[in-house]
């Protein structure tokens, strides 16, 4: 009686463990859907080049977040409105007039690139011409993140700021960030000095677009004529 007592639980133990189900093979298994990268980890110079897209069409006002050191000459942007206009949009580029008060001189130019994005500036003297200090900026040099792109100075721009006496920009590195629907900040640092400019500007309060910037109409005319001309052959 004692032997069957011991060996009945045992034998229960065995049955039951040949009716439960083999344990899955893992060796195969198929990633479920939070286990897949979303688009903004994927690619995030995408995802970044998309948030930006998403305001085309939409000017926003903004203010100064940081500018150190302080300069002992005048301030350019103080007592002044400023304002950012996503005015126009392509698959590959986008440009984004910076506006300080009725100085409509400055474009940021952000582009799609086969390496990463590319940030320029494209600065006009007001009878739309090129300014002598002009498309200077850089590439990204990492894939960054959805929210922030950095843009170290490029070799045609330290030339360009060599020959025109603006030594001091040659460690320049460029920053956009990004929060969707929230913030958007244009940076300038300096990697070789405590130099740090920061301007932010209120996604959450679109404004009326500002004219166009110094020499866009002329290039939209001259579109016209061609377009004109075309028509006409």
């Amino acid at each position: 009686m004692t032997n069957f007592r011991i060996l009945l639980p045992a034998t229960l133990a065995v049955a039951l463990a040949a009716c439960s189900p083999p344990a899955p093979d893992t060796s195969t298994a198929v990633p479920t859907a939070t286990d897949a990268p979303t688009a903004a980890t994927a690619d995030p110079q995408r995802a970044f080049f998309d948030h930006i897209t998403e305001l085309c069409g939409k000017a926003f006002e903004g203010s100064v977040l940081t500018d150190r050191p302080v300069s002992d000459g005048p301030d350019p942007f103080r007592d002044h409105t400023l304002t950012m206009h996503v005015r126009e949009c392509s698959d590959r580029e986008i440009r984004i007039p910076f506006n300080v008060g009725d100085n409509y001189s400055r474009t940021w130019v952000l582009t799609r690139t086969g390496d990463g994005l590319r940030l320029k500036h494209d600065h006009r003297l007001e009878n739309g011409s090129d300014d002598p200090v002009t498309m200077y900026g850089g590439e990204t040099a990492n894939p960054g993140s959805a929210n922030r792109q950095e843009f170290p100075v490029d070799s045609f721009s330290q030339e360009m700021f060599t020959r025109e006496g603006m030594d001091v920009s040659n460690t320049n590195v460029w920053a956009i960030e990004i929060e969707p629907e929230q913030r958007f900040v244009y940076e300038l640092a300096r990697t070789d000095q405590d130099r740090l400019f920061r301007v932010g500007f209120d996604l959450t309060k679109p404004v009326a677009a500002p004219p166009a910037p110094w020499g866009a109409e002329d290039e939209a005319d001259a579109g016209d004529a061609e377009e004109g001309a075309a028509a006409a052959r």
